[in-house]
């Protein structure tokens, strides 16, 4: 299993909200995972604007704004990967579920017994995406990258410029920000401007990395941990 394991609630009532997040707490303390759960009272408020970066998200189906479904057809639109499952008092709604990918479904009232089952099966679902991948923000929506995928992260100012095999992506962000969400993905920075793939690295000569046809300055300062780190990842 992750480590770590983001939740989304959306769900109107109150008192089913905290059920929920009593019971997700409770299984990560069991299952020793870090669960942190986002609370959102209304389809409308997770779809519209949607940034990703959940694992699994826990959908009611009737709400006043924008209804569970509604809502996750327009995830779907942009996060094919996210775990949807919907809470629901009507069973019937379960096969509509298959229009959206939905995994399952929880009826209500929502017991720590049958929560605790379908999230166990959730979690299976999910890719460790932790350490194996990044969602990006971009204009048109959101985007998942394996991380084993990405060349290197180059810093143009106040964007950042994912390389790809064929394919570059930009979107707006800082190098620390890249960097910390691909730690243990075997991401370093060799400069301020540049993080690259351990795994893409064909070598190093002179005060340049050479990696895919491009040749990517080295920091002095960086030269030494960067050349023990290949070494390491080689031997591996």
């Amino acid at each position: 299993m992750n480590d770590q394991v983001k939740i989304a609630v959306v769900e109107d009532e109150d008192a089913c909200a905290d059920q929920l997040t009593a019971y997700i707490e409770q299984f990560g303390r069991e299952k020793r995972l870090q669960v942190p759960v986002a609370r959102f009272r209304d389809g409308d408020e997770i779809a519209e604007h949607y940034r990703g970066g959940f694992d699994i998200i826990l959908m009611d189906i009737q709400m006043e704004f924008m209804d569970g479904m509604t809502a996750a057809m327009k995830i779907r639109e942009s996060d094919r990967d996210v775990v949807i499952m919907f809470i629901t008092n009507r069973t019937d709604y379960a096969l509509q579920g298959y229009q959206v990918d939905a995994l399952d479904y929880v009826v209500k009232p929502v017991t720590y017994f049958a929560l605790s089952a379908k999230l166990e099966r959730a979690i299976g679902r999910i890719p460790d995406r932790r350490t194996r991948s990044v969602v990006l923000q971009l204009p048109g929506g959101v985007r998942r990258l394996e991380a084993s995928r990405i060349l290197y992260v180059e810093s143009d100012r106040h964007n950042l410029v994912y390389h790809l095999p064929g394919e570059d992506l930009t979107v707006r962000g800082r190098m620390q920000d890249a960097e910390a969400d691909l730690k243990g993905c075997g991401f370093f920075r060799i400069h301020k401007g540049y993080l690259v793939n351990l795994a893409h690295v064909s070598g190093i000569q002179d005060q340049e990395c050479l990696l895919e046809g491009a040749r990517l300055p080295v920091s002095r300062a960086r030269k030494a941990e960067f050349l023990q780190l290949l070494m390491q990842h080689l031997g591996d």
